[in-house]
């Protein structure tokens, strides 16, 4: 079930799982700076990490060194307040799940988390969110929640707050912004990050990516130049590969066109496995060209599990595996 089946009540209740999930299995486990993306310049002390020609002496971290016998720095953390913004695909391609969430929970997990960890200590957040395009086939407005801020160019803008309490309302108007048939924009979506310009901080964008690569990679890369960008890819396994159950009636959430696929097939499943695989790959190829982290979720698996991951991987190779 969705956030959106049963209202107001049931996106509130799902927030509250998720706060709880959070706050509980990810603070203990994530403590730094900015999910581990962001790291400086700044005056606090941060981790260390093995000297490299050109670092500066005089962050030389002698406790280290000496422990070692090799050579380390310190590195600091940025004590400046971050500015966060989502970018939020709710297409009609999200409401479809066969593991334990659907793709769309995972979308507003995602969002959750991310908040939850970055604001803090004055930092801001904001987010545009895209639900597909207009009935007519434009890029025109989606329907919002009551009292959100008005929506231009098919994207619903909500600007950058400080506070757990304006996070929280964020939260809740993403999860109650309501689907339509159709497929954002998303390059549309994360160009609205680049415009207006920002000051530099963290730009997360949050889909499965289906849209074509060359319609968002430009963007994204772009987005890159002047900001750290994390791409959160969620997933469902039979996007990836069809099981054997004879006959499988399919129906496209985005155009409500429905298709009988015969699954029994081997070379059927073989090629859609092939192409499904040709597809992410162009996906993560897309992502490395634009210097994006890129987490991958995926309905049938722990996804905070899988963040901790992420977060302890960036970690590990920022530092080189080395902590004080």
């Amino acid at each position: 079930m969705s956030a959106t089946d049963s209202g107001p009540a049931r996106a509130d209740a799902v927030l509250s799982r998720l706060q709880l999930l959070v706050t509980r299995k990810l603070d203990g486990l994530l403590q730094g700076d900015y999910l581990g993306l962001l790291p400086g310049p700044g005056t606090e002390a941060g981790e260390s990490r093995e000297y490299r020609p050109g670092d500066d002496v005089r962050r030389m971290d002698w406790p280290v060194t000496a422990r070692t016998t090799v050579p380390h720095v310190r590195r600091t953390v940025a004590d400046r307040e971050l500015e966060t913004w989502l970018a939020v695909d709710l297409s009609a391609s999200l409401d479809f799940g066969t593991g334990r969430w659907l793709k769309r929970e995972l979308v507003i997990a995602a969002a959750a988390a991310i908040t939850h960890l970055t604001v803090r200590g004055g930092n801001r957040i904001g987010a545009v969110i895209g639900t597909g395009p207009s009935r007519d086939g434009g890029a025109g407005p989606p329907p919002v929640p009551s009292g959100a801020p008005p929506v231009r160019s098919g994207v619903l803008r909500l600007p950058a707050r400080p506070g757990r309490k304006e996070a929280q309302g964020l939260l809740r108007t993403i999860a109650g912004t309501p689907t339509r048939p159709g497929r954002t924009d998303l390059g549309l979506l994360v160009d609205a990050l680049n415009r207006p310009p920002r000051r530099r901080g963290m730009a997360v964008v949050i889909s499965d990516f289906l849209a074509p690569p060359e319609q968002w990679g430009r963007p994204v890369r772009k987005l890159g130049v002047r900001h750290e960008v994390l791409a959160v890819e969620v997933v469902d396994p039979r996007e990836l590969e069809l099981p054997d159950v004879g006959v499988l009636p399919v129906v496209d959430p985005e155009t409500g066109e429905l298709h009988e696929v015969q699954t029994a097939d081997p070379r059927l499943r073989r090629r859609y496995a092939e192409a499904a695989a040709a597809q992410r790959a162009a996906i993560a190829h897309q992502l490395r060209a634009a210097g994006a982290a890129h987490l991958r979720l995926r309905t049938d698996s722990d996804w905070l599990l899988d963040m901790v991951r992420f977060v302890a991987a960036q970690r590990h190779a920022r530092t080189g595996g080395t902590t004080r």
